[in-house]
């Protein structure tokens, strides 16, 4: 049986984006249309912790998917970014999902300890803070993407297709 997969992204948020590269790599994912998953979508989610948490929260109690990998944009980052963990002050929350042996046979993933203190922490913590309260054993992970162009997309696109299929068998 496919493994329910839900998947997040970002609307863009300064007024001189085109669009936001999380956003673009879903659109290459339904483009590519040869994973063997079932894949839902909720994507552009609004630049607001309250807003985007609360949309991702009713897809998910609505779906009850397998797997969440939510995206963000990562501008200033040259690859594929797993977070290892987010936080809300003092409280940290570590996914749950072996990152290590996710991006087993990957090119260019990082593993990172510094969601960004922007909305998307905001909405990991909340993503992970709600699948705990509510004694869900749904594997999350977030990924921050790099702006994409035409020399990175193939290897980002590869590595996320990857960290996909990994988490489908995990």
């Amino acid at each position: 049986m496919a493994k329910r997969i839900l998947l997040t992204s970002f609307e863009v948020w300064l007024s001189d984006q085109l669009s936001n590269s999380s956003d673009d790599l879903l659109l290459e994912v339904i483009k590519h249309n040869s994973l063997p998953h079932d894949l839902k979508f909720l994507r552009r989610l609004p630049v607001d912790v309250h807003l985007a948490s609360s949309q991702v929260i009713q897809k998910i109690s609505e779906l009850q998917p397998d797997y969440i990998i939510c995206c963000g944009m990562a501008a200033c980052r040259t690859k594929l970014s797993l977070e290892a963990v987010a936080s809300c002050g003092e409280s940290v929350l570590p996914t749950t999902v072996n990152l290590e042996k996710l991006v087993n046979g990957a090119t260019a993933i990082e593993i990172s300890h510094d969601c960004g203190k922007f909305v998307c922490e905001g909405l990991y913590y909340a993503v992970l803070d709600y699948l705990c309260q509510n004694q869900l054993a749904t594997p999350c992970i977030f990924v921050h993407v790099p702006v994409l162009n035409s020399e990175n997309l193939p290897v980002v696109l590869a590595d996320f297709l990857l960290i996909i299929n990994n988490l489908a068998l995990s």
